[in-house]
């Protein structure tokens, strides 16, 4: 839950929520670092407090989290079309997505979105984008992160059905907000950062 993870850890620090996937976590774990992608980071803004009559800093917390883990799922869409692109069938015949190949399930998206807490002094705002939108201009380190949030496995196949209609629920398709709901019922598990590598072991 965003709303413990408040706090700031310095009086110039701003509470950020990065979207992600399983291989960005991977990265960062290995790298100690991660690039936001775009610089994309959600978080508490001024425009966002503005939009809302009512709503505590917690509860505006949610909203930003919310906002990141939607963009999670655009995230996901992207991987997934760019393992469909490098899993072609071979002039062999063997299809990686196929699961003829061995190591094939290594390739599949893992369909959990992902969201990574981090305290920062970069963020500059953007509300020309959205409410609560603002654009980092360096990486992530991992002493900055607060928690990290991911979805639990039961998740999944409604995580799966939502990327594909993200898009389509962006163009204000009632049908695929019906079924982005449906994935965004499920609330994402909180881990310290420290957790991160036993978490992805797991997975």
């Amino acid at each position: 839950m965003p709303a413990s993870d408040h706090g700031k850890s310095d009086r110039t620090a701003l509470r950020v929520y990065i979207p992600a996937t399983v291989p960005m976590l991977r990265e960062l774990v290995a790298n100690r670092e991660l690039f936001p992608i775009g610089g994309t980071a959600f978080a508490v803004t001024p425009t966002l407090r503005e939009a809302y009559a009512s709503g505590d800093d917690d509860e505006l917390a949610e909203v930003a989290m919310g906002e990141s883990a939607r963009a999670s799922l655009r995230l996901l869409a992207a991987e997934r079309d760019d393992v469909a692109e490098s899993s072609e069938p071979s002039e062999g015949g063997t299809d990686p997505v196929g699961g003829t190949e061995p190591g094939a399930a290594s390739h599949r998206p893992v369909y959990r979105r992902a969201v990574i807490a981090a305290d920062v002094t970069d963020a500059k705002l953007r509300p020309d984008l959205d409410d609560a939108v603002v654009r980092l201009t360096g990486p992530i380190t991992y002493e900055r992160i607060a928690s990290v949030h991911v979805d639990l496995a039961e998740a999944e196949p409604e995580v799966a059905k939502a990327v594909d209609v993200v898009d389509a629920a962006d163009l204000g398709d009632t049908d695929a907000e019906f079924v982005l709901g449906d994935a965004e019922d499920h609330q994402l598990a909180w881990y310290a950062a420290q957790e991160l590598p036993f978490l992805l072991d797991l997975l």
